[in-house]
């Protein structure tokens, strides 16, 4: 059965998943890119974004779990972009280029109504207004019987974990401390949410942690 899950999301040892300050030098927030450095250590991820080579073991593992069986992607307006308010044109279409990484439907949650667009590699951005729970069932009808994935950012994670809509979180635990940004689970009891530990492991730059809607 098609699951609803995070996958590769990093986080600090303080509980924030980005820095401050995002804006276009600093896609993740300030000090936010220490958070993925596992990650671009691995095979997957350099793979993903046309590079050679990689590591292999504990980390590319869980970094190759989390890309398999991707049929839709859900995603914040902050993740897809630092513009706020009205567009101004259709000039941005994401941080990624022309080839994103996704290869499939990525549906935007958005206050401000745009026309699909069509990337190289199969990904199409949708911009929805209507909602996390519009979103959800346009990623359903999309990816069929394939996992969707909930990509970030760290509000848009919170407000599927706070309605149980998520069946799987995995965590990557950044050794960082960052002080302030985008804390992940602030206002959420996630064992009265009925969530608990099933999985966890060290990799070679991060920890991994698996949490399961029981």
């Amino acid at each position: 059965m098609a699951k609803v899950r995070v996958g590769a999301f990093s986080i600090s040892v303080d509980g924030f998943a980005a820095g401050p300050g995002q804006d276009l030098d600093h896609p993740l927030g300030v000090r936010g890119k220490e958070l993925h450095e596992w990650a671009f250590a691995t095979k997957t991820f350099r793979t993903m974004f046309g590079e050679e080579g990689g590591s292999s073991g504990v980390d590319e593992d869980y970094a190759a779990r989390s890309m398999a069986g991707m049929g839709a992607w859900i995603m914040g307006r902050n993740m897809f972009g630092p513009i706020r308010g009205d567009w101004p044109d259709d000039a941005w279409k994401g941080w990624w280029g022309d080839t994103p990484p996704y290869h499939c439907p990525v549906f935007v949650l958005t206050h401000h109504a745009r026309a699909p667009i069509e990337m190289k590699g199969g990904t199409v951005f949708h911009f929805v207004t209507d909602g996390p729970d519009a979103a959800l069932a346009l990623a359903r009808e999309a990816a069929g019987e394939r996992d969707i994935r909930i990509g970030g950012g760290a509000a848009t994670i919170r407000q599927y974990l706070a309605v149980r809509a998520i069946d799987e979180l995995h965590l990557v635990l950044s050794p960082v401390l960052l002080g302030r940004g985008e804390p992940l689970f602030a206002g959420l009891d996630l064992p009265g949410l009925g969530y608990a530990v099933t999985e966890h492991a060290q990799g070679e730059k991060a920890t991994h942690i698996v949490l399961t809607r029981q």
